[in-house]
């Protein structure tokens, strides 16, 4: 199709906010989809996506709409995911695009990741179309929505879209503004095929189905590309675009969106983001590589010990579908051979844990989840670590760096105060507040990633009743005072329990920790001492009493020297019992601690 009658677009919101309800009414508004094969979330794939209601992939669609001027255009939809974990999917999606249509609920009005997804589009350039969504619902309050989107994101409330995605209001009013408002693709003039893959997937018997737009020239089954990141080069086996199943094409032209496979077998051949060219006459980069990099690690073990083949196996499969997931081999004395894993963020973690679970079938264990600290050396060497095992004896390290995220809060007035007091007890500085509208404001400070991994999303929600948002970008490096904190079991490190802390908040996670162990650990005969510490020195100590045996039962009065005699003759029992014996500590005991 010629380039004036193709229009590329993408939909983003906040999490929740209609945007994959949209795509199915436009998918059948299109006719795209017969009505009998109509289901909710349709482009939602996996049952997590599904049961969640989170879009995890960006989806792709072609859609054929017969505008009302009686010309037919090509409707390339690529449907994004909302959660700041995926953010570099967006992205991407967004640089495969010349429009967004930017979603506002209208109960709930502008949000953390509204805004966050707006920069990302204007930084790509993109025609932005407002729709405000949801006007059925009985709390819809259009003229808030209407006045938030001028207050905060500086966009004229009058081109605002009205619509319903369930009851299917101002469908046609969408359709027929992205044909006007969303300008038709260009092409880059140069000499020879320039495409930007934006995702792959792995097929069974294709291998590795790459995402691509075509910026310049023509893909079609026959060619030989090169991908100027990896610099490989492949023959074209077939293109193709979605609908939202795959269908063969015989040529993707300039400015469409679709599919291409090659004899590609691993997606670890393919870099997001890439260009892929002509061999023999490859035209320069396209804007935008970025290396993918992950940002929170945490060992995944079998708990099943004999199970480990088979979750190798497993995490390799899963790999092929995930290429932000990155892993590597790991043995830990307590729990045997497992996988140092990398993330996105704490919900890609969550979901690769959960299909793991799922699709695989298997029993696993994680470990308390670090991020990446910079430890720069006496020496002047700089190390990358990742895994508190890997941490060097503090006499060796000059000072330690950890990655800061700038983080935006939006929540209603009357909680600013337990906000700001929950930024403060997580080391963040509040840069300034922000005043949206009379009911809501804007925090924006900068925090260690560290402090928000574990429950920071949760106690958002909690103290603010559920009103309140989030989302982060990462803002560099700084110099902190972090310390490996050790769990001592009989004066026997338990590397699966050491972590990398503040030195502040050392002491009260130790008092956790050795607080849990005591409970789990089974009483043995002799006493045993279970210690945090930072170094040589304890920061925290619980005990587990000893099973006593009563040696002076048979003593029936005399004198109590006699029964002194035996209880020092037991007490040097027990010390050398102590020096000789290990400390069992059950599975159970293990998995207990890691899940709370």
């Amino acid at each position: 199709m010629d380039t004036a009658h193709i229009r590329n677009f993408s939909i983003i919101a906040h999490i929740d906010h209609g945007k994959t309800t949209l795509s199915d009414r436009l998918l059948h508004r299109t006719g795209t989809v017969a009505t009998r094969d109509m289901e909710e979330q349709l482009l939602d794939a996996m049952d997590l996506e599904r049961e969640r209601g989170i879009t995890i992939k960006a989806h792709p669609v072609t859609m054929l709409y017969k505008a009302k001027n009686g010309e037919t255009y090509e409707l390339n939809l690529i449907d994004t995911p909302g959660h700041v974990d995926f953010s570099y999917e967006v992205s991407r999606s967004l640089s495969a695009c010349e429009g967004a249509l930017l979603i506002v609920d209208a109960a709930q009005g502008v949000e953390a990741q509204t805004v966050a997804n707006m920069h990302l589009a204007m930084k790509q350039n993109l025609t932005i179309i407002p729709v405000i969504n949801k006007i059925d619902l009985p709390h819809a309050n259009v003229p808030m929505a209407k006045q938030q989107l001028e207050d905060i994101l500086a966009i004229p409330a009058d081109t605002a879209i009205l619509a319903s995605a369930k009851e299917g209001i101002g469908i046609d009013d969408i359709l027929e503004a992205i044909i006007e408002r969303v300008p038709p693709p260009k092409p880059t003039n140069e000499a020879s095929l320039q495409a930007l893959c934006f995702d792959s997937f792995y097929d069974t018997y294709k291998g590795v189905v790459t995402h691509v737009r075509v910026f310049n020239g023509e893909l079609r089954p026959g060619i030989h590309v090169k991908l100027l990141h990896t610099g490989r080069t492949y023959e074209v086996k077939e293109v193709g675009s979605f609908n939202p199943k795959a269908y063969r094409r015989d040529k993707l032209t300039t400015g469409e969106t679709g599919y291409m496979t090659a004899n590609i077998k691993t997606p670890k051949e393919v870099k997001m983001g890439d260009t892929i060219t002509d061999s023999r006459y490859p035209s320069p980069e396209l804007p935008g590589f970025k290396e993918i990099q992950p940002l929170v690690f945490s060992g995944i073990y079998p708990i099943n010990t004999a199970d480990y083949e088979q979750l190798k196996v497993s995490v390799e499969k899963l790999q092929l579908n995930d290429s932000a997931f990155v892993y590597q081999t790991e043995s830990s004395v307590a729990l045997g051979f497992g996988f140092r894993c990398g993330f996105l963020g704490l919900l890609h973690m969550e979901i690769v844990q959960e299909r793991l679970r799922r699709e695989y079938d298997m029993d696993i264990i994680a470990t308390y989840p670090s991020v990446v600290y910079k430890v720069t050396l006496t020496d002047g060497t700089m190390k990358e670590v990742d895994n508190p095992a890997f941490m060097p004896d503090a006499t060796y390290i000059a000072k330690v760096d950890e990655p800061m995220v700038k983080a935006f809060i939006i929540c209603p007035n009357e909680y600013i105060g337990d906000m700001m007091a929950l930024i403060s007890e997580k080391r963040g500085n509040l840069d300034h507040t922000e005043t949206l509208d009379d009911r809501r404001v804007m925090l924006s400070s900068r925090m260690p990633l560290n402090e928000i991994l574990i429950d920071f999303h949760d106690r958002i929600k909690s103290i603010t009743r559920g009103f309140g948002s989030m989302d982060y970008e990462h803002a560099g490096y700084q110099e902190s005072d972090m310390v490996k904190l050790d769990m001592l079991v009989n004066n026997e490190p338990m590397d699966a329990f050491s972590s990398i802390v503040h030195r502040e908040k050392a002491e009260g996670r130790g008092r956790i920790l050795a607080a849990k162990l005591k409970e789990v650990i089974p009483r043995q005969q002799f006493g045993v001492a279970i210690q945090a510490a930072i170094g040589g020195k304890i920061v925290a100590r619980e005990s587990v009493g000893a099973f006593r045996k009563d040696v002076t039962a048979k003593c029936y009065g005399g004198d109590i020297s006699r029964k002194r005699k035996l209880l020092e003759k037991q007490k040097e029992g027990k010390k050398r019992m102590k020096a000789i014996g290990n400390v069992n500590i059950p599975q159970e005991a293990f998995i207990q601690v890691l899940k709370a």
